[in-house]
């Protein structure tokens, strides 16, 4: 194992808080010094909880007990003219992997909403063929966001079973990342803190992928299973994933969340890192904040209309919009912000790896996480 994951390792194995406190300081003056104090908003649609994908922890997947539901075009195109009132500057489409979609009824979608507000579009509908993600690209979309969720092929295959009649059960969400960034897009990806088998090596690989994947945008959460999901009861655990001593088991904790999330802007100084709904869930009234204060510069406000919103249960507590107006929440959002020192950034909020690379690549140098240097 080399040096610079040892200290990677070491770090997520940290337990002293002064320490732990230090290191998320620093990510946060890096995140100040790389991408500024501006936090970006991005309207999250989830306009379709249908999924063909059987995985072991999500409340979507197939044959789940949700009713399912999909917004019409013209309820996708409200929801984005929200956004734009409300002065975001990016729109999210985020569905499950919905065998319904039609790729060229989806494009014109797309379309619309680029001539209505001009927003910059992303995407995350997981797998898609190569023909209906370039089919959205020429259409306007701007950025795809697929989470690889571990960098462990043996655990990633053993709670993502393959959808049936998939054409190859074994192929890797790296290839499919690969082909997203070959079209073009702005490209994410992310990882789940804590799935059960998750050893500490193998999250230090993740944060390692990252840099090497040289991604635009990185979302990572901590581990909440639905619990009438095969990982949301323990006894019926999909076979090959390992049950591990405490202390080989990667926590799905917030303290570990923002380690994490802070290792990652000192590995990837100039991603567009989000604070997430799941840090929120596991840390009410509280989570938000605290992944704005070690490296995060994105929220993803929620204009999913509320009657929907409980229906897209990923993991519990997911849907319960608070406040569920939208605007109420946008008001109290920026209140929060303000109470940080932080303002609300303008315009898309376009890649700043891509902007500086278009410049001369300054300042695209990984900081020195946890070699002596950093902290």
């Amino acid at each position: 194992m080399d040096r610079d994951r040892t200290a990677l390792i070491a770090w997520l194995r940290e337990g002293d808080p002064a320490r732990l406190e230090r290191l998320w300081r620093e990510a946060d003056e890096v995140r100040r010094r790389s991408v500024g104090d501006a936090v970006h908003l991005r309207g999250l649609i989830e306009f379709s909880n249908h999924c063909r994908r059987g995985c072991a922890y999500c409340g979507l997947r197939a044959g789940g007990a949700l009713g399912r539901y999909r917004l019409s075009d013209d309820e996708i195109a409200a929801c984005a003219r929200l956004a734009a009132d409300l002065g975001y500057g990016t729109v999210v489409l985020q569905s499950g992997e919905d065998p319904g979609i039609d790729p060229a009824q989806f494009a014109g979608v797309i379309r619309r909403i680029k001539a209505d507000s001009g927003l910059a579009v992303t995407l995350s509908l997981g797998e898609q063929s190569e023909a209906a993600l370039a089919a959205w690209r020429a259409a306007g979309a701007d950025r795809y966001f697929l989470r690889f969720e571990t960098s462990s092929r043996a655990l990633f295959e053993a709670i993502h079973p393959p959808p049936p009649g998939a054409p190859d059960p074994h192929r890797h969400r790296l290839d499919d990342i690969a082909l997203v960034k070959r079209l073009g897009y702005e490209t994410g990806s992310g990882i789940m803190i804590g799935i059960p088998g998750q050893r500490y090596e193998d999250l230090a690989r993740d944060i390692e992928l990252f840099a090497e994947l040289e991604l635009d945008m990185i979302g990572v959460g901590p581990f909440i299973p639905h619990p009438g999901t095969p990982l949301g009861a323990p006894a019926a655990w999909p076979t090959g994933v390992p049950r591990l001593p405490p202390e080989e088991q990667v926590p799905p904790t917030d303290v570990m969340t923002c380690t994490v999330l802070a290792l990652t802007r000192l590995a990837c100084p100039l991603v567009n890192l989000p604070s997430t709904t799941a840090l929120e869930i596991v840390s009410p009234g509280r989570g938000r904040e605290a992944g704005l204060a070690c490296g995060a510069n994105v929220v993803m406000p929620n204009l999913t209309p509320p009657e929907y919103r409980l229906l897209y249960e990923i993991y519990p507590g997911k849907g319960e919009p608070s406040p569920p107006d939208p605007r109420a929440f946008d008001r109290l959002l920026r209140t929060r912000l303000n109470a940080l020192g932080r303002t609300v950034a303008a315009g898309p909020g376009d890649s700043p790896r891509r902007r500086a690379q278009a410049a001369g690549g300054e300042g695209m140098r990984p900081t020195a996480c946890g070699r002596g240097a950093a902290v």
